[in-house]
């Protein structure tokens, strides 16, 4: 009995003797002190502990100016291409592009010819169904405006290796 006295005494006077100081906050700061100038804009913050882990800095910024003056280097230990090397991968990127655009064509000129401006022609079970007929309307439009939106970024890929 004595020792579970004691051990709960011990254990308060620890608990006591480890909790924290009073804490501030000054603007974004936190802080045990107050200094005396900022005396004013210091507020007490009760309950619960405080844990400030410091952030990163933010990466130095390019300089403005415009797509001009944006400055783009390769990360450190990155292998180092010539010049011929480099002009041969952009050909090939291109000539990728210039592909996938002419399947998104053909597949835009496909789909419009299927949609028929909005009025398609009715297939089997449509007749009697109409609303299956305009389920399917809508589908195609969707995908009408997908395969314009898929032509019209590769164009904007294609324009960006100029």
């Amino acid at each position: 009995m004595k020792y579970a006295v004691l051990i709960s005494l011990l254990t308060l006077i620890c608990s006591a003797a480890m909790a924290q100081d009073r804490i501030y906050r000054c603007g974004n700061e936190y802080t045990n002190t107050v200094p005396a100038n900022r005396a004013k804009e210091c507020k007490l913050i009760e309950g619960g502990n405080v844990t400030v882990v410091p952030g990163t800095r933010p990466a130095a910024q390019a300089p403005a100016g415009g797509d001009a003056a944006k400055v783009v280097t390769a990360p450190a230990g990155s292998p180092k291409v010539d010049n011929s090397e480099q002009k041969a991968r952009d050909a090939d990127a291109r000539a990728i592009l210039e592909s996938e655009l002419r399947k998104a064509e053909a597949r835009l000129a496909e789909l419009q010819k299927e949609y028929n401006n909005g009025e398609p022609e009715k297939q089997g079970g449509e007749a009697k169904n109409y609303q299956k007929y305009l389920d399917r309307v809508a589908a195609l439009k969707e995908a009408v405006t997908r395969a314009e939106a898929d032509v019209a970024g590769i164009k904007r890929e294609i324009a960006r290796l100029k």
